[in-house]
Formats: C-alpha cells, structure tokens, sequence
C-alpha cells in the first residue's frame, strides 16, 4: 500500500470512530432541544471550527480571501450541503424513534447504495453488488420489522437519509478529487446550519437554555463529528480508491453500536443482532471484487 493510501485509511478510520460515537451525542441531545435546531447549532459550530484552521493553515495568507472565490467550489459545496442537509437532518429526526445502535447499522446501508446509485453514472456491477443488496435487505428486515407488522418511523427515516449520504459521498468522489478538502467542508456545512435554522424557525421553539443545557453534545458533534471527521471523509476519498474507502467507513455502524452498548447500556435483541451480521456481512461483500 503506498504512503498516500494508508495516509487516506488512518483519515477515513478516524473519521469512522467519531461518526459512530456521534450517534451516542445525536440521541442524548434531543433530550433538550429540537432536531433541525441541533443540527443547525452543530453546523454552525463546525464552520466556527473550520474557519480559522484554515486561515492557520493556508501557508500564503495573501490569498486566504482569493482561494475562496472557486466557482467549482461553491458548485460542489451548495451540492454537498443539500444533500448532507436531508441526510442528517433525517437522521436526527429518526433517532427520536430508534436506537443509536440500530441506527449505526441502518445508516450503514449508504455503502451499499453508493454502487446501486453509481449505475446512473454508467458504473457497472458485478454479481457481489446484488448480493450484497440482498443480505443488507434481509438483514434490515431482522433489525427493524421482525416481531412487528410495519417498519418504525424511525428507522425508515434513518433509511431515507442513508439514500441521501450515498449521493454525498458520490458528488465528493466525482466532483472534489482536486479541491480544498477544508473549504469545501466549512461551505457544505454553511449551506446545512443556514437550512437548518430556517426549518427550526418554522418547526421548534429554539431557546438558549436548550442549548446551554446540551453543550457537550454539540461541542462534540459540531467540532469534531461535522468539523473534523466530515473533513477527513473528503481528504481519506481524495487518497483511496471507492471500493476501500467504503469499505472502511462501514465501520462506522460498529462503532455506533459499541458506543451504544458502553455509554448508554444498550442492547440488541437475538433477531436485531442477526440482522446487524447480515447487514455488514452486505456491506463487506459489495466492496469485494468478484474473483475472475
């Protein structure tokens, strides 16, 4: 493995483990405040973060304003935002109804989708990518329908917004392999925190004690789930191949789980925990080339 690839591994691995954790901070926070105003507080916050780490790190000051005038990073970025607003902003929604571990795993279902999605961009696929469908579907019936007549609210949510991080993670892969990884993360997550705040003007009843009362989880969503780890998610893509990347970001539902199980002392039922199985045994084949 080149220097640049294990590089891109460490980024995306670390960005994993804050993104499972996170689940754990998501669903303890709207015990205070509303979701799209948890979102848009956490989004503003990574923008706060983001901003002057760039200006620290941008080696030519001269051209701090300038860089920001990229078109093509504006375009990527708007996109990006949108398409991160409806997942998240799903995803919040639907752990008011669902557990961070089982959400850990439905999320998960993205890796599965981004090849299915990749079809419309002339992608092929093998045999494994159906496959791999097949046991993510069956294994999300155990997790979320078995030993109930209709999916919960909650984890059909969280299904929706794992369709919409498929996109986000395949406009990042088609469209900012040679674009400040930084500056596109602090735009997408502007265009989050601006759409965010309007729909929790028209939806919830913000208040600052609601907010003061959920710092912690905020602070480490925003910071470091939105800041930190979404900006290694697009540095990791621009170091590794689709298939590994993917690959490697699935890791994230196990952690969601054990955060779960640590923090929170949750757990899974015999049939949910099969189904878990199922799902990442899905999602470990549909980046598994097919032997010739």
């Amino acid at each position: 493995m080149k220097k640049e690839q294990i590089k891109g591994s460490i980024q995306l691995l670390f960005a994993t483990l804050i993104w499972g954790s996170a689940f754990v901070a998501q669903s303890v926070g709207m015990d205070h405040i509303g979701p799209m105003t948890f979102q848009a507080v956490r989004s503003l916050l990574a923008v706060a973060a983001l901003v002057p780490t760039i200006l620290l790190m941008d080696r030519d000051k001269r051209r701090f304003i300038p860089r920001w005038a990229d078109r093509q990073l504006w375009r990527t970025g708007i996109l990006c935002g949108l398409a991160l607003f409806v997942a998240q902003g799903l995803q919040q929604v639907g752990l008011q109804y669902t557990e961070p571990g089982k959400a850990g795993f439905i999320t998960a279902m993205y890796i599965v989708l981004v090849p299915v999605l990749g079809l419309f961009l002339g992608r092929r696929c093998g045999w494994q990518v159906w496959a791999s469908v097949a046991l993510a579907v069956a294994g999300l019936y155990l997790l979320s329908c078995a030993g109930v007549t209709k999916i919960a609210l909650g984890d059909l949510l969280i299904l929706v917004s794992a369709g919409a991080f498929a996109v986000q993670i395949l406009l990042i892969d088609v469209l900012a392999q040679s674009l400040d990884g930084l500056r596109l993360n602090c735009i997408q997550f502007l265009v989050v925190a601006v759409l965010s705040g309007l729909a929790a003007l028209f939806t919830e009843t913000p208040s600052l004690s609601g907010i003061v009362d959920c710092a912690v989880p905020l602070l480490y969503t925003g910071v470091l789930s939105s800041g930190l780890a979404f900006s290694l998610q697009i540095l990791g893509q621009q170091h590794l191949p689709p298939e590994p990347a993917s690959l490697i970001m699935s890791l994230e539902s196990v952690f969601a789980v054990l955060s779960g199980w640590l923090i929170l002392d949750q757990t899974l039922t015999a049939y949910e925990g099969f189904g878990c199985c199922l799902v990442f045994a899905g999602v470990i084949l549909c980046q598994t080339k097919a032997n010739p």
